[in-house]
């Protein structure tokens, strides 16, 4: 008779076996919990327990300290972040047919645009930015003035999205002009052209490390900050504001919201898509 393991509640996870769990995670990948809601790490460590068939939580931090692969499945596990191309399509076209040509008139008239990815997973935001940016302002692109840099936290995802190949399933809101003007086949994948990924540059990076943001027109911080407490969150949302500055535009996801002392920073310019432009 197969005997599955129960599952691990995460309330079951000592907050001395948390933090123990943080230090291997800190030390030997360079992540920090600090400033995530420890209810869903838990819950998301407890996933890996239970994969292992680990007895318990703390049989599970021994597991880690001498498991470099499971080391690294329980990293991709806490960093998941699942996208699609166009995702919210109502967003994408708000960007590109009224955000982007206004930041552009106000604010790089004599420069080019700067646009930044957090939290850009396998690469499927960045990319419909550059595909946006490609159709509708190409004369910019020709002359090398869109910057588009994308940043993820999980080393594996980014490597993923430079490669730019993706199962039909994250291309359903891509038009069709777009898949056949872009995309090549490759069995029962897709690899987006050369032209378009040479956009965007990928760059590995934590929301909790504390060094300001570059500066840059338009941030794209969409299902992330829900994760992170409220304190972190707030801190974060600062940081977009100082990176910005005066006119530049904050995309978050349609379940944040800004709040406390970031909200003085900001003005709404569409709360449906939750878009905002520092004051």
């Amino acid at each position: 008779m197969l005997i599955m393991p129960r599952a691990i509640d995460p309330e079951d996870i000592s907050r001395e076996t948390f933090d123990t769990i943080g230090r291997i995670l800190k030390d030997r990948c360079g992540f920090s919990l600090d400033g995530y809601k420890d209810k869903c790490v838990k819950r998301r460590i407890g996933i890996r327990v239970r994969a292992t068939q680990s007895p318990s939580a703390e049989a599970y931090g021994a597991l880690l300290t001498r498991n470099s692969t499971e080391l690294d499945h329980l990293l991709r596990v806490l960093t998941i972040h699942v996208s699609h191309f166009f995702r919210n399509p109502s967003t994408f076209e708000k960007l590109a047919y009224e955000i982007l040509p206004q930041v552009l008139r106000e604010r790089c008239l004599d420069r080019g645009i700067r646009v930044a990815s957090v939290g850009c997973a396998s690469g499927e935001e960045p990319y419909s930015l550059a595909l946006i940016m490609k159709e509708q302002f190409p004369e910019l692109v020709q002359q090398g003035e869109v910057k588009i840099e994308a940043s993820d936290v999980d080393a594996t995802t980014l490597e993923q999205a430079r490669q730019a190949l993706y199962h039909a399933d994250r291309l359903n809101e891509v038009p069709q002009d777009l898949l056949r003007r872009w995309f090549s086949r490759e069995g029962e994948r897709y690899r987006l052209s050369p032209e378009i990924r040479a956009l965007v540059d990928f760059s590995r990076a934590d929301l909790n490390d504390e060094p300001a943001a570059a500066p840059c027109d338009v941030i794209l911080c969409r299902n992330v900050l829900i994760y992170f407490e409220r304190s972190r969150q707030e801190m974060i949302l600062n940081r977009f504001a100082d990176a910005l500055g005066p006119g530049g535009v904050l995309v978050l996801g349609k379940s944040e919201s800004l709040f406390a002392s970031a909200r003085r920073r900001f003005r709404t310019v569409c709360p449906v898509e939750r878009i905002y432009r520092v004051s």
